[in-house]
């Protein structure tokens, strides 16, 4: 006696073509597996490419700081064979100038620097919001200390000696208020906020079931 040759039937509620496929694995719908954005491994690799090359245009900050901030000048005097120095002109404005110099490049580079993170990065992601933050605060602190060292001589007493009694000398750069230091990561992470907010990619939508009259 030989089986019988006929195939079981299947269940009323699945076809003849559907016999012999397994079912979806549980969690992706339809069986399709998605990739959602890069993983994390490579999110970490291209949140520490985004500090490094933000932190390297404090180079570019700090050379405009020096050049376009305003000069504060000093002049230095002797008395009872003591050297003193004072400013030339007391009621000038440059020192508060030296400081809105260096917010408004900032906030300029906070601008870009956002731009360019999010056209690079549209997916954004946390370890690309921390990259460009620290990227940010890092480069303000390169650019404050580079046009410190590329300013005038820090020792003031010692330039005025140099240049002699009663002659007009270029007091160093320097930041009167630390918190413009903070300038260009907060206008960063602004920026790239309000860019994500408008432009950035949406999750699709769940479909709804359709509703059987």
């Amino acid at each position: 006696m030989t089986a019988p040759l006929t195939p079981p039937t299947p269940p009323h509620n699945q076809s003849p073509d559907d016999v012999g496929q397994a079912p979806p694995p549980a969690g992706v719908p339809g069986g399709v597996y998605e990739q959602d954005g890069p993983g994390m491994k490579t999110e970490l690799r291209q949140a520490a490419v985004i500090t490094v090359a933000v932190a390297l245009g404090g180079v570019l900050l700090g050379l405009l700081w020096w050049w376009l901030a305003p000069h504060v000048p000093l002049v230095g005097d002797q008395v009872d064979r003591s050297w003193v120095v004072y400013l030339k002109d007391s009621e000038g404005e440059q020192a508060v100038g030296v400081d809105g110099t260096f917010i408004l490049l900032a906030l300029g580079f906070g601008l870009l620097s956002a731009v360019l993170v999010f056209l690079l990065r549209r997916r954004g992601g946390v370890p690309v919001v921390v990259a460009l933050g620290l990227g940010a605060l890092l480069g303000s602190l390169l650019a404050w200390r580079l046009g410190v060292w590329l300013g005038p001589s820090t020792d003031v007493l010692a330039h005025a000696k140099q240049v002699g009694k009663g002659v007009t000398f270029s007091a160093p750069l320097k930041l009167s208020a630390k918190g413009a230091l903070l300038a260009w990561p907060l206008a960063a992470l602004l920026v790239h906020l309000g860019l994500t907010a408008l432009f950035g990619p949406r999750d699709p939508e769940p479909p709804y079931p359709q509703q059987q009259g």
